[in-house]
């Protein structure tokens, strides 16, 4: 059963034109904020135009992909190619939970923490680079998702010279090589945003504020080496060597491995179909005579696949009253097996995200609706309600969800953000108003015998939140 962690999720190409050889910032819908680098222009003696993948449409309307146009952070050489790209964003909210949890703890969340209170959730600088086919990309970041997420990394645990103190500030920092066949080959190594899942790490990019469940028990950063391969002008494959399921360090000898597709016929359909394979539990002590690991550890398997599909754009001289419309739909299935746990029909995680958005006033307003549910038996993905106190582990979870959001977005570099969350499960799983910490709210009192966290069966929120993204 995991604590609180982890919908990324790599690459759009940007909307420049070719030659300026501009890094993509465009997030995939895979979890998070990786960027797919773009082919770099013919060279002088060379007559042949580049080949740029996906080149021609406008994906800033995709669920979980930033929206932005232009990057006015840019440095040129003389000859007028980019040389980097920096990149600043800021997001807070303000999250309403009705049960008014006495301890002001957001539970099942990884991007919410706290409840009755304003958080700086994220804040994040960067640079991006693909000069001469070189690929450089470092992302810095602080704020309270930090310890929602990479702070739970247990892998740390294993051996000496390791720890999220120094790495948890890094969003995202990668080194690699931009390779010309067909559209374009890339070899990178270093940290990344995850690639499974649909919604993004970066809350601006995604069309719901409090990401889905199913993307919420999924990771969001991957420690390791990939390649991306673009066979084709609408197609992009992936190959991921990791050290495991959102770890920085792996738990055992194997490193996990990971397939990515992203399929787009045409500016109005997005399909994706992710995998990933890998042992991602402490192996089980055995006694002197068995060695000290008796059970190398658990076999991980996961599957998500996603459509994304525009079925309504006016064109751009009509501008009046709705002016796009579209849904996503993000399907997971994945599964533990061996390592001395549960059996498979008991260790899996099954669950769905259907959302459909609206845009109006010059695409300047938009509402979205969301639906979802999550089932994980055993609990092996799923947040545990209370880090003290909860008895329960073995409770067969499932959930579900409904959302609604309405986004005023005056410009592509600022969104305001009003959402209300309503969430129901099978057996007591978020906060109540006795909280989840301790009798009086605070974690530095001694529990007395007997105490539980308090516990519901439902969750009802409002959130207001403001993002920044120059």
């Amino acid at each position: 059963m995991r604590t609180l962690s982890t919908c990324r999720r790599t690459l759009l190409p940007g909307l420049l034109a070719p030659a300026l050889l501009v890094p993509c910032l465009l997030t995939s819908p895979a979890r998070a904020q990786t960027t797919e680098n773009r082919p770099a222009p013919a060279s002088p003696d060379t007559t042949a135009p580049a080949k740029v993948p996906f080149d021609g449409m406008d994906l800033t309307w995709v669920n979980g992909q930033n929206r932005q146009r232009n990057f006015p952070l840019q440095l040129r050489d003389a000859d007028g190619e980019t040389v980097l790209t920096g990149v600043a964003l800021l997001d807070g909210y303000f999250n309403y939970n009705f049960a008014r949890p006495l301890d002001h703890t957001q539970t099942i969340s990884a991007v919410t923490g706290r409840s009755g209170e304003f958080s700086l959730a994220l804040a994040s600088i960067g640079i991006e680079s693909n000069y001469k086919n070189i690929i450089g990309r470092l992302w810095l970041q602080t704020g309270s998702m930090l310890h929602l997420v990479q702070e739970t990394d247990g892998s740390v645990q294993r051996g000496r010279n390791t720890g999220t103190g120094n790495l948890k500030f890094i969003r995202e920092a990668a080194a690699g090589y931009h390779f010309r066949p067909n559209y374009g080959l890339n070899l990178e190594l270093g940290i990344f945003m995850s690639y499974i899942g649909l919604e993004s790490y970066v809350m601006q990019e995604n069309w719901s504020y409090q990401r889905s469940l199913v993307c919420d028990f999924t990771p969001f950063y991957f420690q390791g080496a990939r390649a991306q391969w673009f066979p084709t002008r609408n197609f992009r494959t992936e190959l991921w060597l990791m050290n495991g399921w959102q770890t920085y360090n792996a738990f055992n000898r194997q490193p996990g491995v990971g397939s990515s597709n992203y399929y787009r016929p045409s500016e109005n359909l997005q399909l994706v179909a992710n995998f990933y394979y890998g042992k991602d539990s402490r192996p089980t002590a055995g006694s002197a005579a068995q060695g000290p690991a008796a059970y190398p550890g658990r076999a991980r398997f996961h599957h998500d696949h996603s459509v994304v599909y525009r079925y309504y754009h006016k064109p751009k001289n009509q501008l009046r009253g709705i002016t796009q419309a579209a849904f996503s739909l993000n399907n997971h299935y994945g599964f533990e097996n061996g390592g001395g746990g549960l059996p498979r029909r008991e260790a899996y995680m099954l669950g769905s995200s259907l959302a459909n958005r609206l845009w109006f006033a010059k695409n300047r307003l938009a509402l979205t609706t969301r639906v979802g549910f999550v089932k994980n038996p055993s609990r092996y993905l799923s947040f545990s309600p209370s880090a003290v106190g909860f008895t329960d582990p073995s409770s067969r979870l499932t959930a579900r969800e409904a959302t609604v959001t309405f986004d005023v977005m005056p410009s592509d570099f600022v969104t305001f953000r009003l959402e209300y969350l309503h969430r129901r499960a099978n057996v007591p799983y978020f906060a109540g108003p006795g909280g989840t910490t301790s009798p009086s709210g605070y974690a530095d009192q001694p529990l007395p015998a007997g105490w539980q966290p308090d516990l519901r069966q439902t969750e009802n929120r409002a959130l207001v939140s403001v993002n920044f993204r120059l």
